[in-house]
């Protein structure tokens, strides 16, 4: 009886299969890397977390110390000038007048409850001065920057809005200026560091609620019992209703 002859599998298949061999081998590899790299960073992002905790906290225990010891010596203490602003939209486009539009747009204020972050320097102090009563404003603290940031942060990813649902897309955006995860976002907005202004740009304006019980008059300065205006140490109480 004749030997059957086996039949030969054609070179296109056999190069098909080379090459789906290679591509699971490429994925295998990719996958191990992607998940040590995740491991790894998320290492960093926790040590990362500790040291900014343990800064706050000094930075807090230094000015109540430097509180008590002018009060023992019969002075009074007075704290550094605040770097960081938040403002806050609350008047319409009637009757606008263009250099406040133009100032407003600057700002990123396009719509009412719209808030961004700004940093304290010369040139801003005037801006505001000309958009004053359009806009609510204050120094916020670190609880209320961490609440805005974990509770109503977007970014901007091609040139679209996207919920921060993970360090990777602050990683990807702002890796190369040492910003990997939102811990490291707040700590450089609190702080106005050195990459405050790609951080700030990288948020998307914040898109607020009508504080809970309504405004009180828009048309009247916070000083005067209304709402437009510098409201200081006070524009937490004012965000804590508005996130």
């Amino acid at each position: 009886m004749a030997d059957k002859k086996v039949p030969s599998v054609p070179e296109s298949l056999l190069k098909k299969r080379k090459t789906n061999e290679r591509h699971a081998a490429e994925r295998v590899k990719a996958q191990a890397e992607l998940r040590q790299h995740r491991k790894t960073q998320r290492a960093e992002v926790f040590k990362r977390a500790e040291s900014y905790v343990k800064e706050y906290r000094e930075k807090e225990s230094d000015e109540l110390r430097l509180r008590r010891e002018a009060k023992k010596a019969g002075s009074v203490y007075v704290p550094d000038e605040p770097k960081l602003i938040f403002a806050i939209r609350i008047r319409g486009i009637n009757g606008v007048a263009p250099k406040v539009r133009k100032v407003l747009q600057l700002f990123r204020l396009r719509q009412i409850n719209n808030g961004v972050f700004i940093k304290v320097n010369k040139a801003t102090v005037n801006m505001l001065r000309i958009i004053e009563p359009y806009i609510a404003y204050g120094y916020p603290n670190l609880k209320t920057v961490r609440d805005l940031m974990y509770k109503r942060g977007y970014v901007k990813v091609d040139k679209q809005r996207v919920p921060i649902t993970d360090n990777e897309i602050i990683e990807k955006a702002l890796g190369d200026k040492g910003l990997i995860c939102i811990e490291d976002l707040v700590h450089e907005i609190y702080t106005v560091g050195p990459q405050f202004k790609s951080a700030s740009n990288f948020i998307w304006p914040f898109k607020l609620n009508t504080p809970t019980g309504g405004w009180t008059k828009k048309t009247n300065h916070f000083i005067e019992g209304g709402d437009f205006g510098n409201r200081e140490q006070y524009i937490n109480d004012l965000l804590r209703k508005m996130i």
